[in-house]
């Protein structure tokens, strides 16, 4: 983890580092397009569990706690990029240790930054949040599509010509 950067500039600095290493691998005209999602407790970040025990020790960290998922995006084009973030509070109801053994057994938490995921199973640890649904889940949909505007990339949502009935 970059060292004395805000928790927003820390996403954004990870996620600008995994598209200049995509970018080795790609044409000048490619639009990469990267993310990095770190969980904070207390100003402390959560990454992925090193270990079954890790994601044990994570899981009772967060029971019945209000934490922060910060994402960060990058977008690049011909060396060219823009960054940005999304920060999202989650709250988690109380989690028994049964329930945290069971879901740690599951293996899902494995490669989930602060052990769970909220597209799963560990969904049903969330009693609420503020702020954008897709953050938690490592993508903040809405901020990518503000970013690619900024970055020249235009377009309409997929449902174009779509009545409400």
């Amino acid at each position: 983890m970059p060292v004395g950067l805000s928790h927003a500039e820390t996403v954004c600095k990870i996620a600008l580092h995994k598209a200049e290493n995509v970018s080795r691998l790609c044409g000048a005209d490619d639009l990469i397009i990267a993310a990095d999602t770190v969980v904070f407790l207390e100003g402390r970040p959560l990454g992925k569990p090193a270990d079954p025990d890790d994601a044990v020790k994570m899981l009772r960290q967060l029971s019945g706690r209000r934490h922060t998922v910060f994402s960060g995006v990058a977008l690049m084009k011909s060396g060219v990029h823009v960054t940005g973030a999304e920060s999202t509070y989650v709250y988690f109801r109380e989690i028994s240790e049964e329930e945290i053994q069971a879901y740690v057994s599951t293996g899902e938490p494995m490669d989930k930054a602060g052990a769970y995921g909220a597209q799963g199973l560990g969904a049903i640890f969330i009693e609420r949040l503020e702020g954008d649904f897709f953050n938690v889940m490592g993508l903040p949909l809405c901020r990518l599509v503000l970013m690619l505007r900024e970055f020249g990339v235009s377009g309409h949502p997929p449902f174009s010509g779509v009545t409400p009935t």
